[in-house]
């Protein structure tokens, strides 16, 4: 597992795409830091555990949004 240190005013879903190429990833990062939950914009210098995925397997929108025709 690597970690990532936050940047101040960063938010769940930026740190997911900036990783990962994908905000609909959030839910992984999310599982591995359980005690930073309840934070919805970080301060700097949080440090993050960044599970190691198989980003090929996650498709970059989830299925339970349905299909987009403007896509």
């Amino acid at each position: 597992m690597n970690s990532y240190t936050t940047i101040q005013g960063e938010t769940w879903d930026l740190i997911a795409y900036k990783l990962w190429g994908s905000e609909y990833l959030l839910p992984l990062l999310l599982e591995a830091n359980p005690k930073y939950r309840d934070i919805i914009i970080f301060t700097g210098d949080v440090v993050l555990n960044v599970p190691n995925i198989d980003t090929a397997i996650y498709t970059e929108r989830p299925s339970w949004l349905g299909e987009d025709d403007d896509l």
